[in-house]
């Protein structure tokens, strides 16, 4: 076999090209954003994706707000658990 041939310079970039569309059908098939060879990768839009994130990023700060409260009443539950029992009284006598 000649190293030097034109047959092995086209064999080099056969395997190249079968080789990168292979990968990009798989990363297709798979959801993985496709490779754009010039800017990186190429996103392609997916409103419903896009509703998702925005539906858990709502959710999230609905439940960050929500564990901060609960944070808050066990503290409080914490400390009249923990406090002495004429101290509490005192406490609730002078809301009255």
């Amino acid at each position: 076999m000649s190293w030097g041939g034109p047959g092995f310079v086209l064999a080099i970039i056969a395997i190249s090209t079968i080789g990168w569309v292979l990968t990009t059908w798989i990363r297709a098939r798979h959801g993985y954003p496709i490779e754009n060879e010039w800017s990186g990768s190429a996103h392609r839009g997916d409103p419903e994706g896009e509703r998702k994130v925005t539906l858990l990023t709502n959710e999230n700060a609905r439940l960050t707000g929500q564990v901060g409260r609960l944070e808050e009443r066990i503290a409080v539950l914490e400390r009249i658990a923990t406090d002495p029992a004429t101290r509490t009284a005192r406490d609730i006598d002078a809301l009255r």
